[in-house]
């Protein structure tokens, strides 16, 4: 089988594909899997596996780090085997004594989640409530067609 082809007579017209394991939804793509990543894919695994199925979290390894998504928000990344959650009021009452940090030079300060990793109930909580304040994401805007010539 050619590389890019993973069913026989279906070429993958896209690098990027879902994978579901258990209830969670991974997205692999060439790239990934041929580069070292500057985060462990064990330890966003551990996060990811830490927090309740109900959250529907899923992530995506890009740019040397990992973002994770919950009900297809953005809330939170994965930095050099660090988790970062994105910043919201209802996060910020729930944790009390926050420790912000950029994830990576010039981002924005996010929540730094350091031994609460371990703690499922409050992990998932944390992300339970980040996810409810964050607004919908945007939908994509479709290309326009150009007619033909």
């Amino acid at each position: 089988m050619e590389r890019g082809s993973y069913l026989i007579g279906w070429p993958r017209a896209d690098p990027v594909f879902p994978v579901v394991a258990s209830n969670i939804t991974t997205l692999i793509s060439d790239e990934d899997e041929k580069t070292e990543m500057a985060t462990g894919l064990d330890f966003v695994k551990y996060v990811v596996d830490q927090i309740d199925d109900g959250c529907e979290v899923s992530y995506r390894m890009m740019f040397g780090g990992c973002t994770l998504y919950s009900k297809g928000k953005v809330v939170g990344l994965v930095c050099d085997d660090q988790l970062f959650i994105k910043p919201t009021e209802a996060g910020r009452a729930f944790i009390g004594d926050v420790v912000e940090a950029p994830a990576y030079e010039g981002a924005k300060l996010s929540f730094l989640i350091e031994d609460q990793v371990e703690d499922r109930e409050w992990l998932t909580q944390l992300v339970m409530l980040t996810e409810k304040e964050l607004p919908a994401p945007k939908p994509k805007k479709k290309g326009k067609k150009q007619a033909p010539a």
